[in-house]
């Protein structure tokens, strides 16, 4: 199996991971700012526990590591944007908006990443569009700012899924991981602090939301990141970002069988859904197709 071949599967498993990201954030009580900075701690806490990734830290210089906390910041902006979309609306809704990442992306990675432009790339984002906005048409106006909040998080995701893809072979990835949640969890700190005068680990989660959390860390988060980045090796972010895609397929579906989000989906929905896909498989076979000639 080709390098390339191994990171799109990679990449899809890690999608699949990820459609769990917002049921879970539906079903745990803690606003927003609190349940990503549990969700960025615990995985900074695992990784500190493991001697590897401090001796890499002492051998990386301090440039890279400001890179990577920089990037971080960015990181931590996306997840806050993110659950407050499924707050304001549902996980349903928030996931989709994040299959308008491929737009922003084919516009951004070029620039960020310094590769060659490629019109087709805006093609296929575009083809994505018509699927987002069938899905979402039905979207009651009380959930329209969770929409817009959502967008947001997808052109945040753009900008540092590019820049890891520009960067990402300065370390390893779990460093790379380690060392942008720990300063998304320090920004985030600030942010609290300076918003409502208290910080976050004064929110302390039941015992539900503490096993829910446990969940989004590792199996969502930590596992998923480290493979995503080791697959940016391997191939653009652009074609990451187009998988991603099908995280609102999955988180949808799983929407459906676990939170009963089915009441607000009809024809279009299916439509859209059927378009996405349409999208994402055609993009990912003329990828393999360029890289067997």
């Amino acid at each position: 199996m080709s390098s390339e071949r191994k990171a799109l599967l990679q990449i899809h498993f890690c999608v699949l991971l990820w459609g769990f990201t917002a049921i879970l954030g539906k079903l745990i009580s803690l606003p927003a700012l609190d349940l990503v900075w549990w969700r960025m701690l615990l995985v900074v806490a695992v990784l500190l526990a493991w001697p590897p990734v401090w001796r890499e830290i002492r051998h990386t210089d301090s440039r890279t590591l400001a890179l990577f906390a920089g990037i971080g910041v960015i990181v931590a902006l996306h997840w806050l944007t993110f659950y407050a979309s499924i707050k304001l609306a549902n996980a349903s809704v928030a996931a989709t908006t994040m299959a308008v990442g491929p737009l922003f992306l084919a516009v951004l990675e070029p620039w960020i990443a310094a590769r060659r432009f490629d019109p087709r790339e805006i093609v296929v984002g575009l083809l994505a569009l018509p699927g987002v906005a069938l899905v979402v048409g039905g979207t009651p106006s009380g959930m329209h700012l969770g929409l817009a909040v959502g967008v947001l998080s997808a052109l945040l995701v753009a900008i540092f899924g590019a820049l890891n893809k520009r960067h990402v072979e300065r370390a390893s990835p779990l460093l790379v991981v380690g060392v942008e949640l720990a300063a998304g969890t320090v920004f985030l700190t600030l942010v609290a602090l300076a918003w409502r005068g208290a910080a976050p680990w004064t929110v302390l989660p039941g015992a539900r939301d503490a096993w829910l959390l446990v969940a989004l860390s590792l199996a969502c988060t930590l596992l998923p990141f480290a493979l995503m980045l080791r697959a940016l090796r391997h191939t653009s972010a652009f074609t990451a970002q187009l998988a991603v895609c099908l995280e609102p397929v999955y988180a949808i579906l799983l929407a459906i069988l676990l939170l009963g989000e089915q009441h607000e989906l009809d024809a279009s929905f299916y439509v859209g859904v059927a378009v996405i896909l349409a999208a994402v498989f055609g993009h990912t076979w003329l990828k393999l197709r360029r890289t067997a000639a």
